[in-house]
């Protein structure tokens, strides 16, 4: 009996092992689909931005319409490629139907009204309502006919544009960050357009080096907006394939992601200035969002697993002052260096911990623990200070325990999200909220094109007005806009459409050109020399936010909605009932 027990045994432990080298042998080759497939060196030289796929037809109007033709749609370049596509899409199984998650059975089902509806009874706020889309219909026609398939739109020279940090091939980002907001503005051309080339020529199996952060909030946050909206199974596909792309950088030894991937190879690493080659607060603090609403759509709980070690090592983190700094070591999980704030290399960190909490409705509680005690942190150490000229409240930033004198454009952000945590207007952070927003206003006021430098500073002498040359460019940016909206929605001053309005007009004077939208170098000139670049974040945040300032509350109702940082709308959990796509 002992011996046949032992006999049993031994057989069991032979299967075992049996099966765990099936296992391995099969993921090996697994691998070997995935990458192992010949890496091209990349030139030298980046080259031309190219026209992917045909462009679509361009109305006839009385811009310059001169349309570049595009080569022959580019095949898949090899049968292991078109294999390694099958393997990836088999590991990343997404049902033609949602999975049953409580959190989207509840609620509401999303109408017509709340993603293209909003119509104003207003004649007036009805026609910059429609001026605004008019705008955006002619930046998306620009880079339809110019750039089409390519990054951004170079609407001087027009080209196409490949910026560093969105990889060194054609990727389609424009059309991808203007997804929703095509929908939202009831362009359902240009957005079946543009889901049929993402359907036909996007892919992303490409030796390009890109940032996790930006291909988060433009890529995956943009296409999962899309995809919640028009139910296209392609979109939603697209963003677990890119997701899937991404997971190698989190192959750090704290789970902390390095900032930049290869797309093909897995290939990992840190910017060279990031004090040390240190990951970025503002990039591995902005992935919770769209990971978290991934995984709840596909049923794959990896993703979210990922941005669950994000947030346990920042609960468990040393916080000198009660501060999150800006560097981090992803090896060590310790600080590089003492530098804090609201602005770059922080910023959207802190506005995910407020949204993530508001997406879970209100159940992420420690996020929301984290966002307060950290703004209380600022308050201490003297982030949000007064001018000595004008008494104007501002966001400087933390270095070694001083403080800046200068504000970031992209800080402007924060009178938004301030009134947007805010219990009441009678909160002192509401006040606060106000405030910020007045003081980028004023920046836009101060300037000859009625738009605001991308850095400004406070002095005995000028309060507001960017010093340095590098610090007058206007890049066609959303925050000032943002905090406009949330003010709008929640008091109802019209100084702030009155303000919207301004930057409409402002750019419409000095940004537009005749094939789309520039950026400026001086916005204290009215004969400012053009970036020549049209920002993909223009088509996605800038223009939308101007878009909802002069349309309903019945469009995107912040109580059904919350946007990522590229304001790609995602449904509340328990408010918004999502059926079956």
């Amino acid at each position: 009996m002992k011996l046949r027990v032992r006999s049993f045994r031994c057989r069991r432990i032979f299967h075992l092992i049996l099966v765990v080298i099936i296992i391995f042998v099969t993921t090996s080759l697994l691998n070997n689909y995935l990458f192992e497939e010949k890496v091209l060196k990349l030139p030298s030289v980046i080259p031309k931005p190219q026209i992917i796929g045909p462009p679509p037809k361009i109305p006839e109007s009385d811009q310059d319409s001169r349309q570049i033709q595009p080569p022959a749609q580019i095949p898949i370049e090899t049968d292991v490629l078109e294999k390694a596509t099958k393997v990836l899409t088999q590991t990343l199984p997404i049902s033609e139907k949602l999975p049953s998650i409580a959190a989207f059975n509840n609620g509401t089902l999303i109408s017509k009204e709340e993603i293209q509806g909003g119509f104003p009874a207003n004649e007036t706020v009805a026609s910059i309502r429609d001026k605004v889309r008019e705008m955006m219909k002619f930046a998306w026609n620009g880079y339809a006919t110019y750039a089409w398939g390519s990054n951004e739109l170079r609407p001087v020279s027009k080209t196409g544009h490949l910026p560093f940090v969105l990889g060194n091939e054609p990727l389609g980002a424009s059309l991808i960050d203007s997804l929703d907001t095509l929908y939202i503005m009831n362009l359902n051309k240009e957005f079946n357009t543009a889901v049929e080339w993402i359907e036909t020529n996007l892919d992303f199996n490409k030796n390009t080096q890109v940032s996790v952060f930006e291909f988060n909030i433009r890529y995956i946050g943009g296409l999962l907006s899309a995809y919640t909206f028009s139910r296209k199974p392609i979109l939603l596909t697209k963003a677990a394939e890119l997701a899937q792309r991404l997971l190698p950088a989190f192959d750090t030894p704290s789970g902390i992601p390095m900032s930049l991937i290869n797309l093909k190879t897995g290939d990992k690493q840190n910017f060279v200035w990031a004090n040390g080659r240190c990951s970025i607060l503002s990039e591995f603090g902005t992935l919770h969002m769209e990971f978290k609403y991934l995984s709840e759509l596909t049923g794959n709980p990896v993703y979210s697993e990922k941005v669950d070690v994000i947030r346990k090592v920042l609960e468990e983190v040393d916080r000198p002052n009660g501060l999150f700094f800006n560097f981090m070591d992803p090896n060590t999980k310790s600080w590089c260096g003492k530098e804090a704030g609201l602005s770059a290399l922080a910023d959207s960190f802190y506005e995910y911990l407020l949204k993530e909490w508001i997406r879970t409705d209100h159940k992420d509680v420690k996020a929301l623990e984290l966002y307060n005690s950290s703004l209380e942190s600022f308050l201490k150490v003297g982030l949000f200070h007064k001018s000595p000229q004008h008494n104007l409240l501002y966001v400087g930033k933390y270095k070694y325990g001083a403080i800046s004198n200068s504000m970031d454009h992209l800080a402007c952000f924060v009178g938004g999200m301030l009134s947007l945590s805010a219990s009441d207007k009678n909160d002192p952070w509401f006040q606060r909220g106000v405030e910020i927003t007045d003081t980028c206003r004023r920046s836009y006021d101060s300037a000859s094109t009625g738009l605001g430098p991308e850095i400004f500073s406070f002095t005995d002498q000028s309060s507001a007005i960017a010093i340095t040359q590098s610090h007058k460019m206007y890049l066609l940016r959303p925050e000032t806009v943002e905090s406009y909206f949330y003010l709008w929605r929640f008091t109802k001053d019209p100084k702030y459409r009155a303000w919207a309005w301004d930057v409409v007009q402002a750019i419409e004077k000095y940004a537009r050109t005749n094939a789309g939208y520039s950026g400026l170098h001086d916005v204290y000139s009215t004969n400012s020399t053009l970036d020549d670049v049209q920002q993909s974040y223009f088509l996605a945040e800038t223009l939308k936010y101007l878009y909802l300032i002069f349309s309903e509350d019945t469009l995107l109702p912040l109580d059904r909605w919350v946007f990522n940082s590229e304001a790609h709308p995602l449904p509340i959990q328990n408010k918004v009932k999502l059926t079956p796509g």
